[in-house]
């Protein structure tokens, strides 16, 4: 089944503390319904009715890229782009595709560096887009330019396992 985007809209809410966050709706594509992901939670979303796992989409800047991105509990996938950069609007639909893939494993997070300099100075990013990998707020992978779908899956992937498999022998867990 395929998640419709025709469901999706951004829109801000205000959070308990008065402070302004940002929430997607999602459609479910195991029943349909929509859903309201926020920016930035504990755990992973869920389909509200059928308890499905939601694909994580959401943007971050300079201000609010610690609560969404390095605090997340799932590992993050990290879009550094602009909004003057062709292969940057190329590859986001094959990153949105990759994180309704891989819904529930991780969270996609789109920085445009262009409204975050600290985020572009920080990550030293001297081309666009340059792609990142965290866990646990850490890097663990980054890749720059454009690439299909299927190859940024396969990035992905090897850089979750790569990531999961290090943590693993260094808390003397089997992997």
């Amino acid at each position: 089944m395929s998640t419709s985007h025709e469901g999706r809209a951004d829109r801000a809410d205000r959070g308990t503390d008065g402070a302004e966050t940002s929430a997607r709706t999602v459609t479910c594509a195991n029943c349909g319904r929509t859903n309201r992901v926020p920016a930035a939670a504990q755990g992973t979303p869920r389909c509200g009715n059928c308890r499905a796992p939601l694909p994580w989409i959401t943007e971050a800047g300079d201000a609010d890229f610690r609560e969404i991105a390095e605090q997340a509990t799932l590992p993050v996938l990290v879009d550094l782009w602009a909004t003057w950069c062709g292969p940057c609007r190329m590859v986001s639909p094959a990153l949105e595709h990759v994180a309704e893939r891989l819904a529930g494993r991780i969270k996609l997070v789109k920085v445009d560096i262009d409204k975050s300099p600290g985020l572009a100075r920080r990550f030293e990013v001297q081309a666009v887009p340059t792609l990142l990998i965290l866990d646990q707020g850490r890097q663990v992978a980054r890749q720059t330019g454009a690439a299909p779908a299927n190859a940024l899956r396969q990035w992905v992937d090897e850089a979750l396992s790569a990531s999961h498999g290090s943590a693993d022998s260094a808390s003397g867990r089997p992997s």
